[in-house]
């Protein structure tokens, strides 16, 4: 693949990397969570929910720093057991500071296994001792000394108890000179891009995601659901920053069964809400569902662009024009769909990735792009002059001018002689003129009404 893509370094990159390690259900979840000021990682009585290592910004003003959950290391289990605990391990070498969380009420074997594995990264280690919420287990936190990490620092990461210590231990340790290092090459960054992965379930998101990351940052199994957070990494492309959430599959509602799935999914559509570009998906020997169409009519209600990703294309039997016959189809069947670019992709040999980052970018571009409103007005006579609205019981519809009122989503505000019963063939004659001749082909156009006597 000749695409340029440079992962975002972490060790010694912009924001230092803090871990939060430990075996199943100590509370890893529960503390990022808290120190993230956001229900991010999903938290469930269940041992083993979190299975990809989640990423994300933790603010200590006035230094942002990344913080990640780790999935659980369990000793043994299945060979996705094992999947999560490798990708828990591959942090400990990059990350700047580990915390290795604890649970108060019950040491295991596993808990001193892993104490063991953690040996050789002691120097920087902090030993948190979670579920510290009264008298009696405060005496216990002195017995953690035994293990000779240093002194432990007590919290209860459910009730917020020892967070202000835990985040003045992780100042302390990191030291002023890096962090204000880290705040000022953040603040070279300009221009940025967040894309979020949607889709039905296996249609290949996560070897996506670790295409474009450059390192396996998603656990990727042929077992539906197993993603379940939501991942964010980060990679650079064109000197732009870039960053890549990785959502859990959305099946059927009546499909959404366990608590778990039913938070995944939740997660997912939120994950609209924070990206700049949402990348849909497909699976090119199923194509295009229903539910493909109801996921992208959350992105589009949210105004946010949408690329139409078919994955898997290596596998299908070549036709000459198979793609512009599939284009063709999608827009047909899927209207709403037809600004939405469609790039064929195999993310598993790479094929197809350069062409979708260029497309990806030049939405980005679009979606940040201004119309000066004099051009605009301009514009609006001409297309008036050639196309009139239709006329109502109370005389002709006029548009008496126009701004752009905002980027990202595009918007623009027209100013009529009267809003109720305007004709809504002519927004969409005048989204279609906007988007040819103002140059937003690929991205969503937004036309409120206001209404100027």
């Amino acid at each position: 693949m000749s695409v340029s893509i440079s992962q975002s370094p972490d060790s010694s990159g912009r924001r230092p990397l803090i871990a939060v390690v430990g075996r199943p259900n100590v509370g890893k979840s529960t503390l990022f969570n808290r120190l993230v000021r956001k229900r991010r990682a999903i938290t469930d009585p269940t041992p083993g929910v979190t299975r990809d290592s989640i990423e994300h910004e933790w603010i200590l003003d006035p230094y942002a720093l990344t913080i990640v959950d780790t999935g659980g290391f369990k000793v043994e289990g299945d060979s996705l057991d094992e999947q999560v605990k490798e990708k828990s391990v591959s942090y400990l070498k990059r990350a700047d500071l580990i915390l290795l969380l604890m649970d108060v009420t019950d040491v295991t074997g596993e808990d001193e296994t892993f104490i063991e594995y953690l040996r050789p990264y002691s120097d920087k280690l902090l030993l948190v001792v979670n579920k510290v919420d009264n008298r009696e287990r405060e005496n216990g936190v002195w017995n953690y000394l035994s293990y000779g990490l240093g002194e432990p620092i007590a919290i209860s990461a459910a009730h917020g108890l020892g967070i202000d210590l835990l985040e003045e231990a992780v100042l302390r340790f990191l030291g002023e000179a890096q962090l204000l290092k880290s705040r000022e090459a953040e603040a070279e960054d300009s221009f940025s891009l967040r894309l979020a992965l949607l889709g039905k379930p296996n249609t290949g998101k996560s070897t996506l995601a670790n295409r474009l990351i450059g390192r396996d940052v998603s656990i990727v199994s042929d077992l539906p659901g197993t993603t379940r957070d939501v991942v964010e990494s980060s990679f650079s492309y064109r000197g732009m920053n870039c960053t890549i959430l990785d959502t859990a599959g959305i099946r059927r509602k009546k499909k959404v069964g366990e608590n778990i799935e039913y938070y995944s999914v939740n997660r997912a559509l939120s994950a609209i809400e924070e990206a700049h570009v949402v990348l849909l998906m497909i699976d090119a020997q199923e194509g295009l569902s229903e539910q493909d169409k109801k996921i992208t009519s959350q992105i589009i209600k949210r105004g946010r662009s949408v690329v139409m990703v078919l994955n898997k294309w290596d596998l299908l039997q070549e036709v000459p024009n198979m793609i512009q016959a599939i284009s063709d189809r999608v827009r047909f069947l899927f209207p709403v769909l037809s600004f939405a670019p469609l790039v064929p992709i195999s993310a598993k040999t790479g094929e197809g990735v350069d062409k979708l980052l260029s497309t990806v970018y030049a939405v980005r571009k679009q979606m940040s792009k201004r119309v000066d409103t004099s051009r605009f007005n301009d514009k609006l006579k001409e297309w008036g002059e050639h196309y009139q609205p239709a006329r109502g019981k109370r005389g002709h519809f006029k548009v008496l001018y126009g701004t752009q009122v905002g980027v990202e989503p595009v918007r623009f505000l027209l100013f009529v002689n009267r809003k109720k019963g305007f004709p809504p063939g002519y927004i969409s004659y005048l989204t279609n003129k906007i988007r040819k001749e103002l140059g937003f082909p690929s991205v969503p156009v937004i036309i409120d009404l206001k209404e100027r006597r």
